[in-house]
């Protein structure tokens, strides 16, 4: 009986997570409700609560099984990148805009619920990817152990730095329709800048 019961648990939980991040890439986060997204799943409201602790939080884990896709581009790419700290740091944010500008709005409503005040403990907001930020950070290493960037740079710091201009420039899917190769021109020339005031 139990395993009956754990069964439909996590068909409950995938009906739901297809359903909210359809329903957020279609209308957006605002506008998606927890009865949308039930009516969608086909389940109950309380069926959504009981697996879910708010609205942020079904949107956390619809962004964290997102990842396993991303990643997966990632680690069959990242092996082969070369060229300057710049230029694979570059292509690492490429590939992030081309995968999140398939559901743009969904990637869009991440970045904006992570702001929220009353973020619910479970909740993983945009920019706190361990996964993403190693790989960013072990490049800026490699950046200094090559001598491309200098030895005391902040490594924190140039990481938020990145991961700012990551997030800013989305505003222009947001509010003028930009697609990912627009958004990648433009960080390109921002990674440059930034790496541009870590020379040795």
């Amino acid at each position: 009986m139990a395993g009956v019961r754990e069964t439909q648990k996590q068909s409950t939980r995938r009906k739901v997570l297809e359903a909210a991040r359809d329903l957020f890439n279609e209308i957006g986060y605002d506008e998606t409700t927890i009865r949308a997204i039930a009516e969608r799943a086909g389940v109950s409201v309380g069926s959504v609560f009981t697996t879910f602790a708010s609205k942020a939080d079904v949107l956390s884990q619809v962004m964290d099984d997102r990842v396993d896709a991303l990643y997966s581009e990632l680690d069959r790419v990242a092996r082969h990148l070369r060229g300057s700290v710049v230029d694979r740091v570059s292509s690492v944010f490429a590939i992030h805009y081309d995968f999140e500008c398939r559901r743009v709005k969904l990637f869009l409503a991440h970045v904006a619920a992570s702001f929220s005040p009353t973020l619910e403990p479970s909740t993983i907001p945009f920019g706190r990817n361990a996964r993403f930020k190693g790989m960013l950070v072990e490049m800026i290493r490699d950046g200094v152990s090559r001598g491309e960037v200098r030895q005391d740079c902040d490594h924190d710091l140039v990481l938020d730095t990145l991961m700012a201009a990551y997030a800013w420039n989305y505003r222009l899917a947001a509010q003028k329709g930009a697609d990912a190769a627009h958004m990648t021109a433009l960080m390109e020339r921002q990674v440059a800048l930034i790496f541009d005031g870590l020379r040795p």
